[in-house]
């Protein structure tokens, strides 16, 4: 009954002018963001992080996740309609929907993906109204050492399960973790890593790094990308849209099917939304009597890994406010947006600030309600909005990155530091090390070494303390298990490359 109170309450919260107005340009700058390839919404929740200092922590964090989950939905437009992937999670998207697109059955297509999001989106809301008090109530039993260890094992799972080499991963945990050790350290007064810079005496600002690795290195990148061969884009009407009895019967169980396992993949760190819609397409391929079907243009593989990609999208919320913990970038961005607030995640957040979480969690409907509205009369939109000229837009981006910098603290120095950001994280692109690790580690990182310091203050010294408390020990082994796996894989791979190297 207290429950149900609270969600009433948060429902209350989030249905303010305020508060509806904030989630719908949320859930459009997302849905935008999605249909534009190249972007992506860990850029646009980089970018739009600065407008969000001079907001209301619930109104600002109201806005960045619809931005999140808004760009799911938008992402599935340009892989049906150009066989282009919004973002990396709508790639599974393009194999069975670009088909249906020359099938002339493309406005079906877009329907289903935006039915199946909204359900997927849904079971994930449902999943975090049940399981984040739950986890809030027994992380209230963690101390530091424990704490220590799950955000160490966090770490290390999204850095190893992520896409990409895991090597390659650690290596860019490593990096971000140094470079959240830039500034004053809090305890001894010391500075560190700043090489004389007064200006980096509080740190590296988290906007800086995000908009420069997400921002800028994406228009380095598909600024010389060659688009003449880009296929051109199908007319889309509303009567287009209207599917037959065949396509809901068809469509459902596998919406259903992908909804609950991208909650489930959702809730562990490092694995995201596209392993999720991966996971979700291999699954119905599987289960399928007619698997032939699969790549030529099946309904069953549109509606299941969009569930699964927007469903992994909420559900990823559960780890990271009811215990603190990102499980991804974006995540990781989203608990450094709240920190700048004031707002503590964790199990502290559910009982401290009871309104604010719930009506964080009542928006997410709200925000995929909208969304249903947004993506199904106004898809002539969205399909008009993909012939913007890139060159155009990305001045327009560049423009508004350096703005926004240039407002968080009125210093020119922090531009160029976002150049400095954007052409390592171009460079890091190039030679494929993967930049979400890079920022969970500077998220994470300090978090680390503070609960570190406690736990060894506490224990007066003694570092077993670490393996002496079980749920401790529990959390450290399976980050030792995971490392170990890592490094055999890795040398496995190594060596059957030297192999084949060999025989030819």
């Amino acid at each position: 009954m207290d429950m149900l109170v609270q969600v009433l309450a948060g429902f209350q919260s989030a249905l303010t002018p305020e508060a509806l107005f904030y989630c719908f340009i949320g859930v459009t700058i997302g849905t935008l963001v999605g249909v534009l390839p190249g972007i992506g919404p860990l850029a646009a929740i980089s970018l739009a992080l600065p407008v969000t200092f001079y907001l209301d922590p619930t109104l600002a964090l109201i806005m960045l996740a619809g931005i999140f989950y808004g760009a799911q939905y938008g992402g599935s437009t340009a892989a049906i309609l150009l066989n282009i992937a919004g973002d990396a999670s709508s790639a599974v998207t393009c194999l069975d929907g670009y088909p249906l697109s020359r099938q002339g059955r493309a406005g079906v297509a877009l329907f289903v993906t935006t039915i199946a999001s909204f359900i997927g989106g849904s079971v994930a809301i449902l999943a975090l109204i049940g399981l984040a008090p739950v986890l809030a109530r027994l992380a209230l039993q963690f101390g530091p050492a424990e704490y220590f260890s799950i955000m160490l094992l966090g770490l290390i799972a999204a850095s190893t399960l992520s896409v990409g080499s895991p090597v390659k991963g650690l290596a860019m945990v490593l990096v971000g973790s140094v470079l959240g050790l830039v500034g004053m350290d809090v305890n001894s007064g010391q500075l560190r890593f700043t090489y004389g810079f007064m200006q980096l005496i509080d740190g590296v600002d988290l906007a800086v790094i995000a908009m420069g690795l997400f921002g800028l290195s994406e228009i380095l990148t598909n600024v010389g990308r060659d688009r003449s061969k880009e296929k051109p884009i199908s007319r889309v009407s509303l009567r287009s849209m209207i599917p037959t009895r065949e396509d809901i019967r068809i469509a459902t169980m596998p919406a259903m099917r992908g909804s609950l396992l991208g909650t489930a993949m959702g809730t562990l760190p490092g694995i995201g939304p596209t392993i999720a819609s991966f996971m979700a397409y291999a699954l119905e391929k599987r289960v399928s009597r007619t698997p032939e079907r699969f790549g030529k243009g099946a309904l069953e593989g549109v509606a299941s890994p969009e569930a699964a990609n927007n469903a992994s999208v909420q559900a990823a919320f559960i780890p990271t406010l009811s215990l603190g913990i990102p499980g991804n970038a974006v995540m990781a961005v989203m608990l450094g947006a709240m920190m700048i607030h004031g707002v503590v995640p964790g199990p502290g957040f559910l009982n401290d600030q009871p309104e604010m979480f719930w009506g964080l969690v009542a928006s997410f409907w709200i925000g995929n309600l909208m969304l249903l509205i947004l993506n199904i009369p106004l898809i002539g939109i969205w399909v008009r909005i993909l012939a913007i000229p890139y060159q155009l837009l990305y001045i327009i981006i560049v423009f508004f990155i350096c703005v926004g910098v240039f407002s968080l603290r009125g210093s020119s120095f922090d531009i160029f530091l976002v150049l400095i950001f954007g052409v390592a994280g171009y460079l890091l692109t190039l030679f494929r090390y993967p930049l979400a690790p890079l920022l969970l580690g500077f998220i994470l990182g300090p978090m680390i070494e503070q609960y570190f310091k406690r736990a060894m203050l506490i224990a007066r010294g003694d570092i077993t303390v670490f393996a002496m408390r079980p749920l401790s020990a529990v959390f450290l082994a399976l980050a030792l298990g995971l490392l170990v796996v890592t490094v055999v894989t890795f040398l496995r791979n190594r060596q059957s490359t030297i192999l084949v190297a060999e025989e030819n």
